[in-house]
């Protein structure tokens, strides 16, 4: 018998805000978190502007000696992973440790890293490269140091799926939880990609926007999109076994119901023009979720600003979801966040959950000129209200991955006890 699947804890880092709290309220007024890049020096390179985080001060979690010594992606990780333990009221002492698992993954992982250490190795020698390294570089650390900190002792898997990897890594928890292999486990994401190497490898195969300017950079399903804007940022969230929540008295957020993945099979970066693979991606979830495609609200689209990704998301959704399509609330808020790669995904389904919590659908903020091809309702530009009972995120990567996760609106724990 498959087990029922809540989540009783999140925490998000993003270029609006460094909590869950701060990035919806920014979100949802329609703010715009990129800007001009200010970690490094951009001469020369044809892309200056991304989604930093900003004020980000990671000594007060770990402590300095870890902010020094840790990858920027790591520090993001383990920031937004604290605040979801302590959001969910987990006790430590009355978890089995072997029973907590962890997923939460990078789309590149320690990329800074990389960059500062092959810089020093060929400006000051090979004996210069630092120990930490490769400790600082591999995608499995982001999870392991979150596994090391709470002590947990399950499965550390990080999914690197590119730019669906956070909604992978929610998808795979929700599956070991639900399948009775975990009773807890972190899910999600974070990514720290911005050095020129990062900028240069992007913008060179001509995925990122070249606008330069912050207000018009990022402007998914709009006409002139010309390519996505890079951004930092990290999304982790707390999924339990819904009775184990409920025993400890927990505070449920929402529930997790349904999960889809596929892969185009069709190229490196681009995706499949029929749009097949994300149609059945979705349909798998919601198939999953044992709902009608009519009891979905709200999307959360990949929308990254780059002209084909718009156009086949769209036409997947339409293939899904045929004239109801039209009815839906779609929103991309990498029109305000930046696409944050890895993390994406996780941040993407904190943001559905909260919309579904609230009543709330962020906008696409800078909408202005609409697409023929791209004619659906992307909530231009202002939050709308709309009641919520069902809100999906879906995120498409590099190398044809399609992923989605459906999550349902709870009551209070009498209410979702029938």
């Amino acid at each position: 018998m498959k087990r029922r699947v809540v989540i009783t804890g999140m925490g998000a880092l993003t270029s609006v805000g460094n909590t869950v709290e701060e990035t919806w309220n920014a979100l949802i007024n329609g703010k715009n978190g990129i800007d001009y890049i200010r970690q490094f020096d951009t001469t020369g390179l044809k892309v200056t502007v991304a989604g930093e985080v900003k004020n980000f001060d990671p000594s007060i979690v770990v402590g300095a000696k870890d902010a020094r010594k840790l990858d920027r992606t790591i520090l993001l990780a383990i920031c937004a992973a604290q605040e979801a333990y302590d959001q969910s009221e987990l006790d430590n002492s009355k978890i089995d440790p072997y029973r907590f698992g962890t997923f939460v993954t990078s789309g590149i992982g320690g990329l800074n890293t990389i960059w500062e250490e092959c810089t020093t190795a060929n400006t000051r020698g090979f004996d210069r490269v630092s120990p930490f390294f490769i400790p600082n570089s591999i995608v499995n650390l982001v999870g392991g140091h979150i596994a090391i900190r709470f002590k947990a002792k399950g499965p550390n898997l990080p999914v690197v799926t590119a730019c669906s990897a956070g909604t992978n890594s929610i998808g795979e928890a929700f599956r070991y939880i639900r399948d009775g292999y975990l009773e807890i486990a972190f899910a999600g994401g974070a990514e720290a990609p911005l050095n020129a190497l990062g900028i240069a490898g992007f913008s060179n195969m001509r995925a990122l926007s070249m606008t330069n300017n912050p207000e018009t950079a990022s402007i998914p399903f709009d006409l002139n999109r010309s390519g996505f804007v890079m951004a930092e940022g990290a999304g982790v969230l707390i999924l339990e076994e819904y009775e184990h929540a409920v025993n400890r008295g927990a505070k449920i957020l929402a529930e997790v119901v349904g999960y889809g993945s596929t892969t185009d099979a069709y190229h490196m970066t681009a995706p499949d023009e029929s749009a097949e693979g994300i149609d059945y991606c979705m349909r798998d979830a919601i198939k999953d979720a044992g709902i009608d495609c009519n009891q979905i609200g709200y999307i959360n689209a990949h929308g990254t600003s780059t002209v084909l990704n718009d156009k086949i998301e769209t036409l997947g959704i339409k293939k899904t979801f045929g004239e109801y399509a039209y009815q839906l609330n779609i929103s991309s808020t990498k029109s305000m966040t930046g696409h944050s790669l890895g993390a994406t995904g996780a941040i993407e389904s904190i943001v559905v959950v909260k919309a579904i919590q609230q009543g709330i659908i962020p906008p696409t903020i800078h909408y202005s000129s609409p697409d023929p091809d791209c004619d659906l309702n992307y909530t231009p530009n202002y939050a709308v209200k709309r009641h919520l009972e069902y809100g999906m995120n879906v995120n498409l990567g590099f190398g044809g991955q399609n992923a989605a996760v459906i999550f349902k609106k709870v009551g209070d724990l009498n209410e979702i006890k029938h």
